[in-house]
């Protein structure tokens, strides 16, 4: 007799857990706390998000932040359709009609103004104003407001209001340990444990050249990256330039010293 199978086990992203941040997620959520998550670009901070509101069981809406992103774009507004003029929600107001999870990646990435919008869903008041209809919705008690940036590129322009920021509970995420990485990377491409090893620790190799001559690190998605093309039968080395070396950097002589250390690394 087969063993029962888990609620979502086949639906689950895969996660490899680092600490008690599940355990903190789950609380955030069933206390009514929104919650940012902090940390570098491809640590796994959206994968996380997704794999919790799977384990949850709750509707998950993602919005990638941007320069141009308005209120109107996370509340919602009025459209042509037909010859009539419709109301159509935005997916902050469908994850508070749902009573599901509203992600927003990169929140500072947002103008200033759109973030105020969160305000009244991210203390004890848990509503959303919507002006254009004259509603204000009463977030149900499954509703969970999420948020995430890179402190990285944190400055002065993009940064977080203090009012804002006191409103939430926040995790510190970062690349995972070695040991942590190579489950990871075996977890999501089923590649064997060498080329696990071997692209983790290029990865380190390359980390530890960030400050010097990188803008950004290698993530540990883009380990994945390679180890997939690998896995499908490229070459190591012709795999971690496409996925690694000409991901980080334009630079023609940056690029070029990062190939010698793949080279030397794969001899």
């Amino acid at each position: 007799m087969k063993p029962p199978i888990e609620p979502h086990a086949l639906e689950t992203p895969y996660y490899e857990p680092s600490g008690d941040e599940c355990a903190v997620f789950e609380a955030a959520w069933r206390h009514r706390l929104p919650l940012l998550i902090k940390g570098p670009t491809g640590c796994g901070k959206t994968r996380f998000v997704a794999h919790m509101a799977a384990r949850l069981d709750l509707p998950l809406h993602t919005v990638a932040c941007h320069d141009d992103l308005s209120a109107a774009d996370l509340v919602g507004r009025h459209l042509l359709h037909g010859g009539a003029t419709v109301w159509c929600d935005g997916p902050l107001t469908r994850a508070v009609r749902e009573g599901g999870i509203c992600y927003l990646d990169e929140v500072v990435e947002a103008r200033k103004d759109t973030t105020v919008v969160l305000h009244p869903l991210a203390d004890d008041r848990r509503v959303l104003p919507i002006e254009r209809t004259g509603e204000i919705l009463t977030a149900p008690p499954s509703f969970m407001l999420v948020v995430s940036y890179n402190p990285g590129y944190q400055n002065l322009l993009k940064s977080l209001k203090p009012s804002t920021r006191q409103r939430f509970i926040a995790l510190r995420f970062d690349f995972p340990s070695s040991e942590r990485e190579r489950a990871i990377v075996m977890g999501e491409t089923a590649c064997d444990a060498t080329t696990a090893e071997q692209l983790v620790e290029l990865g380190r190799a390359f980390r530890a050249l960030g400050e010097h001559d990188l803008d950004e690190v290698p993530s540990t998605r883009l380990l994945v990256y390679a180890a997939q093309l690998i896995y499908g039968g490229m070459d190591r080395v012709t795999a971690c330039r496409v996925a690694l070396v000409e991901a980080l950097t334009d630079d023609q002589q940056t690029a070029a010293a990062l190939l010698e250390v793949v080279n030397a690394h794969f001899a």
